[in-house]
């Protein structure tokens, strides 16, 4: 079968989309006919909940999605610019800004938040009630709700294999990479994605791997951070030529329902640049 005639093919569209690379025809043929080829085996009977057998830190992260009104960009960020220091005034909330960017290339005129509590569930709780009784805070909450169109929340876990995130300084460009896998499948995405995970840290790209705990499940958000267009360019090609990364690829894409990929640049007020 010729990669052309794989591409139309509508049963298998979904799961080749966006994973096409810039490797030569010959071998993306060959990489085409491992999916093609495959067999799935199923997953053995567990005792134990993701959460536990992916993440061993008892920190919940917290991953806001703000989609924006066009017209109020900059009252939105100077909103979440007052909101941000009022929480990080509170010291024993627990919970820390780790990064906030804006959406450069996918949903535009997106906002996007990531929080760290230190504490787990228990301190989101305690937050929670502690900022609900602030009327500063409620007041710029209610502002900020006339700014958007929409809004999302969802409560993440980081996976155990990843590096631990640490704040860039200087200028930088993300990409969040977002899966929404087949139930039942996560276990196999972290077992493939903890080997997968070796051949991306040669640039220090790796920025923060996730899995929701509460909010949309069975989604994976991978973060890579990079310097710019051409070092993404660069970085992805070399991942390429290192021989076991076309396996990883293989086993993990017929774990994917869909996927997505946004260009994200920090906010002035994010901690990591």
């Amino acid at each position: 079968m010729s990669v052309s005639r794989f591409i139309r093919n509508p049963l298998i569209l979904n799961q080749s989309r966006n994973v096409y690379t810039s490797a030569s025809m010959s071998q993306a043929n060959s990489w085409f006919k491992k999916i093609m080829s495959q067999n799935i085996s199923p997953m053995e009977a567990s005792k134990e909940s993701h959460s536990r057998m992916l993440s061993d830190k008892e920190i919940v992260y917290a991953l806001h999605t703000h989609n924006v009104r066009p017209d109020s960009t900059q009252k939105y960020l100077e909103n979440y610019t007052k909101t941000v220091q009022l929480i990080e005034s509170k010291k024993d909330l627990g919970c820390d800004l780790v990064g906030s960017w804006s959406v450069q290339v996918g949903d535009l005129d997106q906002m996007l938040h990531l929080w760290r509590y230190t504490g787990g569930f228990e301190k989101i709780d305690m937050a929670e009630k502690e900022m609900q009784r602030d009327q500063d805070y409620e007041k710029l909450k209610a502002e900020r709700g006339g700014l958007l169109r929409a809004r999302h929340l969802q409560y993440l876990l980081a996976f155990s294999y990843w590096p631990v995130s640490e704040s860039r300084e200087k200028s930088h460009i993300y990409e969040m990479r977002s899966y929404r896998l087949k139930p039942g499948t996560m276990i196999e995405w972290g077992n493939n994605w903890a080997r997968a995970i070796n051949f991306r840290k040669t640039n220090n790209e790796a920025y923060a791997g996730f899995f929701s705990q509460i909010g949309r499940l069975y989604n994976v958000h991978h973060i890579w951070c990079y310097e710019n267009y051409q070092q993404r360019k660069e970085t992805r090609e070399l991942a390429w030529s290192q021989p076991g990364w076309d396996l990883c690829v293989q086993y993990t894409v017929p774990l994917i329902q869909d996927m997505h990929s946004r260009i994200l640049v920090p906010n002035e007020f994010s901690p990591t640049q």
